[in-house]
């Protein structure tokens, strides 16, 4: 539709020109006169302004009750007498009355409004009325409460009366009783005692005869004449009231048993004053065999001591080295030391490139995979002092060497990548920092990645109570990258300021004292300990204690292979000339008299040789009854050695965790060093599987690993060994037997067969039937019988499958009972290989 003017659009409309101009301008639409043209949009929005306006008014004027009426007119014939007939007028009227539905409503409304007030004030009624009665209730309760506690106050205190009249009582009849009897004693004493004195008096007389004349006195026996001997009898006196002296315990008494950390079953049994043979029973009772000299370690002896009824007390076999431990500490005024800091975190989230940074080095990129799978301790120096670093493992594998970085360390440093967030081992590392009572500072690292995101890392970390400084926290974080050395200098100055804080000092004079954090065997010079100093000074040729290794500071090197002269506190150095090589987490430290050393270090030996066998029998002995029970099960038989001592720890408790209900791992022996022939004989006798880690085979070894077929496997990275065990354990398992249904068969009808008895004829419904497949009999889908098939034929034929929708013949084996309305159904069983 074109655009028209006004004038011509008011003729459409049949309205005046005047009228149609005022609505435009109500309606916002300008317009210069008549003659102006008007656009459809224009049209458009005049008609919804008409139609609103017309709406609202409608709205408000709408009347609330209508009334029609109508009026109609009709004629009616009306018969009249002689044939004729005549015309009737008949007008109709109806009135009818329509209310608004509003109306109705709001007045239903107001009547349900007054009805609920009413019954609400009802039930306000009701309810005041209940919780008066509850109130009185409760105060009538309370009031006869009151007055049974006074009557059973009363009736307490009347009976403790007569209780302390009736003590009296008894104690004045005691107290009479022991008077009566102390006289009585005193009595007889008395009377004893006047005639003691009275045959004194008479052999007195009788010593001189009657003439005046002394006589010479003889013994009884040296007489002239033998008088018959009379046998002497010693006065006793008897009281009646006496007691006998034993009186039988009427409870049993238990005994506190001290328990040192082996002993044996005799022994125990001495100490409980009970008879060998009880302990014995009493430990077969709990299925351990033991004989009366057997040694058993002290977890057994406590559990074997509870069980009859004593109190256990575990004692320390630690005198002497306690002795000599005591006069090796350092003594002297403390001064201030370098912070020892410990970077954790999750394995990849870059704590050795962190430290590669600091250092200026290259570490990441010589360790295997690109992981760190040993301690590494370092010395930084700054313009404001020097820092001690520690990088630990971050693997799930290493927890144990966490564990002890956390432990000998001041501060940790908690590498977390933001564009990786918290994982598992970086929640391991605030637990162990927990643990140790440690500050934490969080180091955000990999924040030049385009999807890094730190507020993610303090969101996660926040849920695990590490929260930062600016929400109101206690740990600092800094965002740092190792690969462009952003925030690296922010994160010195926060550890420097926590050093300050924490006020670090120690002797730097006198007997050293430190941990081991890593040992190795080296070809060309013997046992390697790496050694964290704590207190005094470390020198060339001190006599050193370590664990169960003692020896003579041979030659000490900084963590770039240079050669010191002495090392003081917060210093780690590699230490040469220990007997062997320590456990990593044992204290060293420096005694005056080499020949203690080696006496403290021959009893360590000898106590932990002693547990460990007493462990190895237990252990024996529960896995005889094991085996009993169960029947003999499938073992993977392990020998690892190791490059140092951590790992081989570490790799040691990975893989016995993979052991199982059916499978067990057992590492016979888990050492460092290179493999040796004596470790290929061992393991050829143990039928076990050699794991190197960073170690390779000499030449000896290699000949006999020819020789004896021994597998020997080498690896550098943990979790392909794991991986490695883990798939042979796998292939060990028995496989699963499932049951898997093939075909069903309904019988139709029974026959009878002279060579075969009973015959079924069936219609396989599902499936099919074949010959060599076990077979069940169902009736009423309950199985009333379980074999195999004695024939299968298919009209005369034999066949050795039948397939669903067709009829068959078939005869069961030893079963004679089938009825038309059963089912025989067929199956296989598959076998599906386990997994861990």
């Amino acid at each position: 539709m074109s655009d028209v003017t006004v004038t011509q659009f008011a003729e459409v409309l049949k309205v005046p020109v005047d009228r149609l101009l005022s609505q435009l301008e109500e309606a916002g639409i300008k317009v210069g006169g008549p003659d102006d043209t008007i656009s459809d949009d224009a049209k458009l929005e005049l008609l919804t302004f008409l139609r609103r306006s017309h709406g609202r008014q409608a709205a408000t004027a709408a009347p609330r009750k209508i009334t029609l009426k109508r009026k109609s007119q009709s004629e009616l014939r009306q018969s009249a007498g002689q044939g004729r007939a005549r015309m009737v007028n008949v007008e109709v009227r109806r009135k009818r009355t329509y209310v608004k539905r509003d109306v109705l409503e709001e007045q239903a409304k107001q009547q349900q409004e007054e009805l609920d007030r009413q019954r609400h004030a009802e039930e306000e009624a009701k309810l005041a009325e209940e919780r008066k009665a509850q109130e009185e209730e409760s105060q009538r309760l309370a009031e006869q409460e009151a007055k049974q506690a006074a009557e059973e106050l009363e009736e307490r205190k009347k009976l403790e009366e007569e209780a302390r009249l009736k003590a009296e009582a008894e104690a004045r009849k005691l107290a009479e009783a022991e008077a009566r009897r102390q006289q009585e004693e005193n009595a007889r004493k008395a009377a004893e005692i006047s005639k003691r004195a009275k045959e004194r008096k008479q052999k007195e007389a009788a010593g001189a005869t009657r003439y005046g004349r002394k006589e010479l006195h003889v013994a009884g026996a040296k007489s002239g004449r033998r008088r018959k001997r009379t046998p002497h009898r010693r006065h006793v006196s008897v009281s009646v009231e006496s007691r006998h002296g034993f009186e039988r315990p009427t409870a049993p008494v238990i005994r506190e048993v001290a328990l040192p950390e082996t002993i044996t079953v005799a022994e125990l049994a001495q100490r409980m004053a009970v008879k060998a043979g009880e302990v014995i029973k009493a430990m077969m009772g709990m299925g351990v065999m033991a004989t009366i000299n057997q040694v058993i370690d002290q977890d057994t002896a406590q559990i074997v001591v509870e069980e009859m009824g004593h109190k256990p007390k575990r004692i320390r076999q630690d005198e002497v080295e306690d002795v000599v431990v005591e006069a090796g500490k350092a003594e002297g005024d403390a001064i201030q030391r370098a912070p020892v800091v410990t970077i954790m975190g999750h394995v990849d989230h870059g704590k050795t490139s962190l430290l590669d940074y600091i250092r200026r080095s290259h570490v990441a990129e010589g360790e295997a995979g690109g992981i760190t799978q040993h301690i590494g301790a370092y010395v930084v120096a700054l313009d404001k002092g020097k820092i001690t670093f520690l990088d630990t493992p971050g693997h799930a594998a290493f927890t144990a060497m966490r564990a002890r970085g956390a432990q000998v360390t001041d501060l940790v440093i908690l590498v977390v990548a933001a564009d990786d967030g918290v994982m598992p081992q970086t929640v391991e590392a605030v637990q162990h920092a927990r643990a140790a009572g440690v500050p934490l500072i969080v180091a955000v690292n990999k924040i030049d990645r385009e999807d890094s995101d730190p507020d993610r890392v303090k969101n996660e970390l926040s849920q695990h109570e590490v929260i930062p400084e600016d929400w109101g926290g206690d740990t600092m974080f800094v965002h740092v990258s190792a690969k462009t050395g952003e925030g690296i200098d922010n994160l010195l100055e926060a550890i420097l300021l926590q050093s300050e804080v924490l006020e670090l000092e120690a002797v730097s004079d006198g007997p050293a004292s430190g941990v081991v954090i890593e040992s190795s065997l080296e070809k060309g010079r013997g046992a390697v300990a790496t050694v964290l100093v704590n207190q005094g000074c470390l020198r060339l040729g001190d006599p050193v204690l370590a664990g169960q290794q003692h020896g003579r500071v041979r030659a000490m090197f900084d963590e770039n292979g240079q050669p010191v002269e002495e090392a003081g506190p917060s210093t780690p150095v590699q230490l040469l000339g220990l007997s062997g090589t320590p456990m990593a987490g044992d204290d060293l430290i420096v005694l005056t008299d080499e020949r203690k050393t080696r006496e403290v270090a021959e009893h360590r030996r000898g106590k932990n040789r002693d547990v460990k066998l007493a462990r190895q029998q237990a252990a024996r002995l529960e896995d005889v009854f094991t085996k009993m029970e169960e029947g003999a099960g499938s073992s993977v038989q392990l020998l690892i050695k190791a490059d140092v001592q951590g790992s081989a720890e570490a790799l040691r408790d990975a893989l016995m965790k993979l052991s199982g209900d059916e499978v067990t791992v057992n590492v016979i022996g888990s050492n460092v060093g290179g493999i040796t022939e004596s470790d290929v004989n061992l393991a050829a006798a143990s039928d076990a599987i050699v794991i190197g880690f960073n170690t390779r085979a000499d030449a000896a070894a290699r000949a006999a690993i020819k020789e004896t077929g021994v597998d020997v496997r080498y690896y550098s990275i943990i979790y392909e060994a794991i991986d490695d065990v883990k798939a042979a354990i796998v292939g060990m398992l028995s496989p699963e037997i499932r049951e898997q249904i093939v075909g069903l068969a309904e019988v139709r009808d029974v026959f009878r067969s002279p060579k075969f008895g009973q015959v079924a004829g069936c219609m396989v419904v599902d499936g099919y039937v074949r010959r060599n497949n076990p077979i069940r009999v169902l009736r009423d889908n309950v199985v009333i019988f379980e074999g195999e098939l004695e024939s299968l034929r298919r009209f005369k034929d034999d066949v050795n499958e039948v397939r669903a929708g067709t009829e068959c013949g078939i005869g069961v084996k030893n079963y004679n009972d089938v009825s038309a309305g059963d089912q025989i159904e067929c199956y296989e069983r598959i076998e599906v290989a386990r997994t861990l």
